[in-house]
């Protein structure tokens, strides 16, 4: 209660327009973490057709990397938007843990990479990721459609390793978008 308090009373300190300015601020990050994640929920409608190739990887990137923490907000959203478009089954659940891996792996690189380093080396980690996707993915798969046999989930993980290499190629290939992307979104969320 006294926590409540102490906001409200800092609160009342700010002129109105300020509290206003800051209300509005809130607003357009709302409708642009909605709208990124409504990107990403499109590009892989539209790449449906082809087999794991995908942008929501790169898209994943290049949201952490501009946005850090709070990059999970789109991020989720995707999710969510996944799972009512196509359906909650168990093929899903994985996605609140294969999506935020990538958002964690890309909190860990360095924060200021020279552009001429990051773009292969966002694209080599972006490609990486889609190589072990099915790798990451097999141990929901073991637990939900295997009831915890483990002795079938080497020949799960190589049974897709092709499906894996092309996933890592389109990855490879649409990570080297990131740098541009980064750049992009920068340069638009400070006109904000």
């Amino acid at each position: 209660m006294r926590v409540f308090q102490t906001v409200k009373a800092k609160l009342r300190r700010q002129p109105r327009k300020q509290r206003w300015a800051k209300q509005k601020l809130a607003l357009v990050r709302i409708a642009v973490f909605a709208m990124l994640g409504t990107i990403m929920f499109l590009s892989k409608q539209v790449l449906a057709f082809l087999p794991n190739v995908e942008l929501v990887s790169t898209l994943t990137m290049v949201y952490t990397l501009v946005y850090r923490r709070q990059a999970l907000i789109p991020i989720f959203l995707f999710i969510l938007m996944q799972g009512v478009v196509a359906g909650f089954g168990l093929w899903w659940v994985p996605y609140f843990y294969l999506w935020p891996f990538l958002w964690g792996v890309t909190m860990l690189l360095p924060g200021k990479l020279p552009p001429k380093l990051a773009k292969p080396v966002y694209a080599v980690v972006c490609g990486l990721f889609g190589l072990a996707f099915g790798t990451l993915y097999a141990p929901f798969q073991t637990l939900a459609f295997f009831g915890g046999d483990w002795s079938k989930t080497p020949a799960w993980i190589i049974a897709g390793l092709p499906w894996d290499a092309v996933h890592a190629l389109g990855n490879f290939s649409l990570g080297l978008l990131i740098v541009p992307l980064e750049t992009l979104l920068r340069r638009l969320e400070n006109g904000l």
